[in-house]
């Protein structure tokens, strides 16, 4: 006797509203990923105002708020590079994957989810909020305005994906 398949179809991107501000949501990382974390890993100075838009959006948002940033030790460099280099790629095909319905990206968006989470909110937060001083930012809010995003939108990213063919349903 043969097991009969069922196939699940996946549903159109207009059925998956969630879908639609995620691929909003990873479009902008895209870009904060080329603009704010590659200047800190390749080393660009932005400790002073500049006349390059990058350096100063960099230099703006830094000056009395971020100093862990601004003045990065070699592992915070590597976690700026993992941004700009890993996950940023990693975005391009998530927009991507959510546009075409690709449920294969399940694992790897778990794997992304886990990581940036743990990363930011725990290693990132906790050197900026319970760190050595000369890392801890001097303003909370303005801190926790343009990174709380990084922890958050990835948490509700692993509870998008928490059953398999994600894409079959709305969330």
């Amino acid at each position: 006797m043969q097991k009969e398949t069922v196939t699940v179809e996946n549903l159109p991107l207009r059925e998956r509203p969630i879908d639609i501000f995620f691929m909003i949501v990873f479009s902008v990382f895209i870009v904060t990923s080329c603009i704010a974390d590659m200047v800190p890993t390749l080393g660009i100075d932005f400790n002073e105002p500049s006349s390059n838009f990058i350096v100063n959006a960099n230099y703006w948002y830094a000056e009395g708020t971020d100093p862990l940033f601004q003045n990065p030790p070699v592992w915070m460099r590597i976690v700026t590079g993992l941004s700009a280099f890993v996950y940023m790629p990693f975005y391009i095909i998530l927009v991507i994957a959510f546009a075409r319905g690709w449920n294969k990206i399940q694992l790897p968006s778990v794997i992304y989810a886990t990581m940036i989470s743990a990363i930011t909110g725990i290693i990132v937060f906790g050197v900026e909020f319970f760190g050595e001083q000369e890392w801890r930012t001097p303003n909370p809010v303005k801190f926790l305005s343009f990174n709380l995003p990084y922890v958050l939108l990835p948490l509700l990213l692993l509870v998008r994906m928490r059953k398999p063919l994600p894409f079959t349903r709305k969330f």
